[in-house]
């Protein structure tokens, strides 16, 4: 079967399309943009990718045509799919058609954490003797792929809360049918698709609908808006994580499963939020049978997650990582956890990229949120809609505002001093600012 996707450079697409060459399958592929680590997986693979979303690159005809959420109406290529009634399908539902049907289906939900949580996870069964199926919005070097279909029964999937398609408005996650299902924690986000946060806890409430009652959820039973999700209608068994729940970390680092003390938890990936998604990824293990004892052990040597606190490099003394922060709670989450760097100083660069971000919903958190960092530089997009001099201004001159690639480079290899190490978040590419940080810093040295 050929198989072609719109918009398979994203990182569930991406996915999408590894998962689908494995299967047998030819895939191609149109994208308008693409960049690593999705554009250097499906080089790899011996994926063709077209360039932007023309009608001939469905010629000749392919079988199936998989859509991707950032195709919208006015597209030509969807006007064009639409008045010839083509064969089109979004990507949870192909593959909840062609690969889950029948696995035994780990989701993992929520705001924050839901990538490294998935990684960990697999990384656990595979850790073990299992043969999982998964699909992880990143790249982990411990998978080696974003996605792959698996042998064995498990088969664990990051579960997205945005919409499907164009066609199907529905969270995407309402398509996996989990047995076992994580829920990190819920906030707003999105704000491009969901007017609120009640919003997006109906969906959730929708996928609670869908885990069947021999099934598991495992839930932050910190999170308050969680609970008000569960308390609208449950009709699944749940244990949950966090602070004096069942599955906690005490002050000394020893993981606790109720009464049972299992072991210190050693992990490569410094902060609070990482162990928690290190506690959600042991219990969900167990529900498919792991021992908790070597659940911990295999997350010793789990290397993490493309993207999620990486270092890209050093030059001139300055350490130089890469974050996929977007979110004020996640960027504090990052400044927490890079505060236990060795570093002299920690310098935030932040690109406010995500719709959320660019449309203002975030705007009044943000000071706040990069109020761990020595100093901050913010980089401007053109389509930002609010002032950032006002949103950060709290933070006097440990901030500042850039609105060129050229002038943020140049004002942070100025700042920077050896010793020190630059936090550079984004949800995007960034312009490739970490390789010219690095070469910057590299020749001013």
């Amino acid at each position: 079967m050929h198989v072609h996707i719109l918009g398979i450079c994203g990182t569930f697409m991406a996915g999408i399309a590894a998962i689908a060459r494995e299967a047998g399958h030819r895939v191609t592929g149109s994208d308008a943009a693409a960049w690593p680590p999705m554009s250097t997986q499906l080089e790899q693979l011996g994926i063709t990718v077209m360039p932007g979303y023309d009608v001939a690159h469905l010629d000749p005809m392919p079988d199936a045509i998989i859509v991707g959420n950032v195709m919208t109406r006015g597209h030509d290529i969807v006007e064009y799919l639409l008045a010839e009634d083509l064969p089109l399908v979004s990507g949870p539902q192909w593959l909840a058609e062609h690969v889950l049907r029948g696995r035994h289906v780990l989701a993992v939900a929520g705001t924050h954490g839901k990538t490294t949580t998935t990684a960990m996870l697999t990384h656990i069964l595979r850790a073990v003797g299992e043969a999982p199926g998964w699909l992880v919005g990143g790249l982990a070097p411990d998978l080696g792929v974003s996605a792959a279909l698996g042998s064995g029964r498990p088969f664990v999937i990051e579960a997205d809360e945005y919409d499907t398609a164009f066609f199907d408005k529905r969270s995407k996650f309402v398509h996996y049918r989990p047995r076992t299902l994580v829920l990190n924690n819920l906030e707003f986000d999105h704000a491009d698709i969901f007017d609120d946060l009640r919003a997006i806890e109906r969906q959730f409430q929708h996928l609670l609908r869908t885990v069947p009652a021999n099934g598991h959820i495992v839930v932050n039973g910190d999170d308050a808006n969680l609970a008000r999700v569960l308390d609208a209608g449950c009709w699944t068994p749940t244990e949950a994580f966090g602070t004096d729940q069942p599955w906690r970390i005490d002050d000394d680092g020893q993981v606790w499963h109720a009464a049972r003390c299992i072991g210190p938890l050693s992990l490569h990936q410094p902060g609070a939020h990482n162990r928690s998604n290190a506690l959600a990824a042991m219990a969900a293990a167990t529900d498919v049978g792991v021992d908790p004892d070597a659940a911990l052990a295999a997350l010793a040597d789990f290397r993490g997650v493309r993207r999620r606190m990486e270092l890209r490099g050093h030059a001139g003394g300055v350490a130089v990582y890469d974050d996929f922060a977007h979110h004020p709670t996640a960027v504090r989450a990052t400044l927490a956890a890079a505060g236990g760097l060795d570093a002299a100083r920690v310098i935030a660069v932040l690109e406010p990229r995500s719709n959320t971000m660019r449309m203002g919903g975030h705007a009044a958190e943000l000071a706040e949120a990069l109020a761990a960092a020595d100093h901050s530089f913010v980089h401007v997009r053109p389509d930002l809609a609010w002032d950032a001099d006002a949103a950060l201004a709290p933070l006097g001159d440990r901030a500042t505002v850039t609105r060129d690639l050229d002038e943020l480079v140049a004002r942070v290899t100025a700042f920077a001093q050896p010793g020190d190490a630059l936090i550079v978040m984004s949800n995007g590419d960034f312009g490739g600012v970490h390789r010219r940080l690095l070469d910057a810093l590299a020749s001013a040295a």
